[in-house]
């Protein structure tokens, strides 16, 4: 293993378990990148935001969302 490969491993492993497992996240989504899909989604992200901007749809604020998203699926 490079030195700087064992600087880093030990840079991340004292950091918190709660960073820790955001970093593993962020790390194994840049190796799953999947390019037809993201364009997808960031057509459908436009798409969402031209109905919202244009008043075909009305956005509800976040705290209502998660709250429903909450009573649909406990624990």
């Amino acid at each position: 293993m490079s030195s700087t490969l064992e600087v880093l491993q030990a840079q991340v492993m004292s950091l918190s378990k709660e960073d820790r497992s955001r970093l593993l996240e962020r790390l194994v989504a840049s190796l799953e990148v999947d390019v037809a899909a993201e364009e997808e989604w960031e057509q459908l992200a436009a798409q969402r935001e031209a109905e919202l901007e244009s008043g075909a749809v009305i956005g509800i604020p976040l705290e209502d969302a998660m709250a429903q998203l909450r009573a649909r699926f406990p624990g």
